[in-house]
C-alpha cells in the first residue's frame, strides 16, 4: 500500500473514484495518490510565506462590482433555445444518462 506521510492512500483514493462512479486501474490510482499528495506538500508551503505587513486581498486585480437595476428582459421562446439541440423530448433538452438507474418506460 502507498501511504504518503500526509496519510492519503491509494484506498482513499479509490473511495473517491467509487463515490464519483469513476474507474482507475491500480497504477493510475497509485499515480493519482502521488500527484494528490504532492499538490498538497506544495500548497502546505503557503502557510510558511511571510506575509507579515501584506494586506489581504480576494483577488490579484483590483475589480470592483458593477451593480444595476433588475430589469426584466424578453427571454428566449422555448423554440428558439432548443432550435440547435442535438436531441430534444417537447420543450425538454434530451441528453444521455450518466447515472445508473431504471430504464425509462
Amino acid at each position: 500500500m502507498v501511504v504518503s506521510e500526509l496519510g492519503y492512500t491509494v484506498d482513499d483514493a479509490k473511495l473517491l473514484a467509487d463515490r464519483a462512479k469513476l474507474r482507475f486501474s491500480r497504477e493510475q490510482l497509485e499515480k493519482a495518490t502521488q500527484e494528490l499528495n504532492d499538490m498538497i506538500r506544495y500548497v502546505d508551503q503557503l502557510a510558511h510565506v511571510d506575509t507579515e505587513g501584506v494586506p489581504p486581498m480576494s483577488h490579484p486585480h483590483s475589480f470592483a462590482n458593477v451593480w444595476r437595476d433588475d430589469e426584466p428582459k424578453e427571454g428566449l421562446s422555448a423554440e428558439d433555445a432548443l432550435a440547435n439541440a442535438p436531441d430534444r423530448h417537447g420543450q425538454f433538452f434530451r441528453v444521455p444518462r450518466i447515472i445508473a438507474g431504471e430504464e425509462e418506460g
